[in-house]
């Protein structure tokens, strides 16, 4: 009998980032477009913001994809199928907003394409024609192609040293696509800082509605550590409580860069402890 917070199902998609699949029916029953779940590993461990990739209420599980970049994240790729998660929490986050646009373009970079995947499919469903660019540093770095392809009218690849599709950036397609005559009516964005940004700088005055995921920035993911501050117009908004998708063409881009490298020193101190107790 499957337990609830246990892992049935896992895979390597590419190097370092997996797709997991956990029994969580109450999170399932509840789940929307653009939210996330908390997973703490262990009893001991932070917790860990993930966008809902995917759910089933019907047969009760969540997805999720991640990148080890970390010790929480290395600690959960340990697990095996049949273990158990600590402690799940969820969905938390307002749902994407989406509704019946017209022309909708997608911008997903690295692990920010699975959490793209479900809007993607939710906007295609209110029959929006929905136009993807994914990107990755190169082919075997790629995910969710497939999935995206499912969800989308068009598909454009970009690939930082070009092994498939443009050589280039994301934003790079996009410029392509907007001086080519295509037209939007809105945008959304889910990847890197840096790419969504760009995005934002590229579209703005030329797609009226834009939104980005800030998830990144989150650490409490409940409000009370007030770590994923952000700028958005002339507020100061929480991630993770008031978002986490924002209107890309009123975030303080700046703020949040500087912010995303906080605790880059705490994170290197608790990797070389994870790495010194030999468990990695």
């Amino acid at each position: 009998m499957i337990k609830e917070r246990q892992i049935i199902y896992k895979k390597e998609l590419a190097t370092n980032i997996y797709e997991m699949l956990i029994e969580a029916p109450k999170v399932a029953r509840a789940a929307h477009a653009g939210q996330f779940v908390l997973i703490m590993v262990d009893e001991k461990g932070e917790r860990v913001p993930m966008t809902l990739v995917d759910w089933n209420p019907e047969v009760g599980w969540i997805k999720i994809v991640y990148q080890e970049v970390g010790t929480s994240t290395i600690k959960l790729s340990m697990k095996k199928v049949g273990d158990e998660i600590y402690y799940i929490a969820g969905p938390l986050g307002h749902p994407s907003r989406v509704s019946k646009f017209g022309n909708v373009l997608m911008v997903g970079g690295g692990v920010g394409i699975p959490a793209l995947y479900p809007i993607a499919r939710e906007l295609k469903r209110l029959g929006n024609r929905v136009i993807t660019v994914i990107g990755a540093k190169t082919s075997n770095a790629l995910i969710y192609e497939k999935e995206m392809s499912e969800v989308s009218d068009e598909v454009y690849i970009t690939t930082d040293n070009g092994s498939k599709g443009i050589k280039g950036f994301t934003v790079d397609a996009v410029k392509l696509l907007l001086n080519n005559g295509e037209k939007f009516d809105a945008v959304w964005a889910v990847g890197p800082a840096l790419m969504m940004k760009a995005v934002a700088e590229v579209t703005n005055g030329k797609i009226p509605v834009s939104y980005s995921s800030l998830n990144s920035i989150m650490v409490c993911g409940v409000g009370m550590c007030g770590a994923c501050r952000v700028t958005v117009g002339n507020k100061t908004l929480l991630t993770c409580v008031d978002g986490p998708e924002f209107d890309s063409y009123q975030v303080n881009w700046k703020e949040l860069t500087i912010r995303l490298q906080a605790y880059k020193k705490e994170e290197m101190i608790s990797l070389e402890m994870l790495k010194g107790a030999g468990k990695v």
